[in-house]
């Protein structure tokens, strides 16, 4: 499942797409949040800030108050703007749990703010410079951005399993289950692999190997699945071997590959998230980049009176 983010163009073309909530809320987080802290202990001005009346607390929860609700806003107008005009052809592409699509549309981008930012104030009241400190925002967020989009949020409800008997491909490309599977074109597939009768997985991708490929090897007139085993069926046709290797084969052939497989027992089993589970995942990670904001906000109140004093 290949998707491209594209904007409309004129006269009904298609151009790129500015990623612009994929690096908003980084850039809030390093020009917003980092040098709130670190600029303050850089330049020595925390001194007489927090010598006023004004508590070092009270003034920390002020700054970390209106500067992440205003980076919130931005991240959720913006969001809001992009889902709206992009919502006519969400409907058409049908990649809205993609990983491209997935965090620049709906309410996700808020959450990201509201973290990047509190990540930003924490690297700075640790770091104590803010160059450094803006640094160690973007690499850290990034980081924690992707390895959330890839090995966590197919995960945060548990994916749903679609088995069915491996197809032979029609064409060139990888083997592929039948129409009737619940799998539809909209839904995140999480897996996709390849298990022969005894449940042990011998292939990815609708074929037998790491490429997805379906082999055939043919030993003294012996047609053979590459991987798997000897076919328990006749090859018609066969004879001394299988010649022409590079023309298609014959429809007899492809229906004896097609048998040699269902009597193997082979299976494909695809995990996916379903794209009725749009919103909910939109939620629960929401719900935990800002959980992750208001523990880092904690850490930096603990900083600032602690190692700060």
């Amino acid at each position: 499942m290949r998707h491209t983010t594209a904007c409309p163009g004129r006269a009904g073309t298609r151009a790129p797409c500015p990623p612009v909530l994929l690096v908003l809320p980084a850039l809030l987080g390093a020009f917003w949040g980092a040098p709130m802290i670190a600029r303050e202990l850089e330049t020595g001005t925390f001194r007489l800030a927090w010598t006023q009346s004004v508590t070092r607390q009270r003034w920390l929860a002020v700054k970390l108050g209106l500067a992440g609700l205003a980076s919130m806003v931005v991240a959720g107008l913006l969001s809001l703007i992009l889902t709206l005009w992009f919502s006519p052809i969400d409907q058409v592409q049908l990649n809205r749990l993609s990983p491209a699509m997935f965090g620049v549309r709906g309410i996700t981008p808020i959450g990201y703010a509201a973290f990047a930012f509190a990540l930003g104030v924490t690297a700075g009241a640790f770091i104590r410079r803010t160059i450094p400190a803006m640094a160690a925002t973007l690499v850290v967020f990034t980081g924690i951005r992707l390895a959330f989009s890839l090995w966590v949020r197919p995960y945060l409800i548990a994916p749903l399993r679609a088995t069915s008997a491996l197809v032979m491909p029609t064409g060139n490309g990888p083997a592929s289950i039948p129409a009737a599977e619940r799998v539809k074109a909209d839904d995140l597939v999480v897996s996709d692999q390849v298990i022969n009768a005894a449940g042990r997985v011998i292939g990815q991708n609708g074929g037998i190997g790491p490429n997805g490929d379906i082999g055939i090897r043919v030993t003294h007139g012996t047609p053979s699945l590459v991987g798997v085993g000897v076919c328990p069926n006749k090859f018609p046709g066969l004879g001394g071997g299988l010649r022409g290797s590079g023309a298609q084969p014959p429809a007899s052939f492809n229906a004896a590959v097609q048998e040699c497989i269902d009597k193997l027992g082979l299976r494909e089993v695809v995990t996916y998230q379903p794209l009725s589970r749009y919103w909910p995942l939109q939620w629960y990670e929401t719900l935990i980049f800002t959980g992750l904001a208001i523990v880092l906000a904690g850490l930096c109140f603990w900083r600032v009176r602690r190692d700060l004093a």
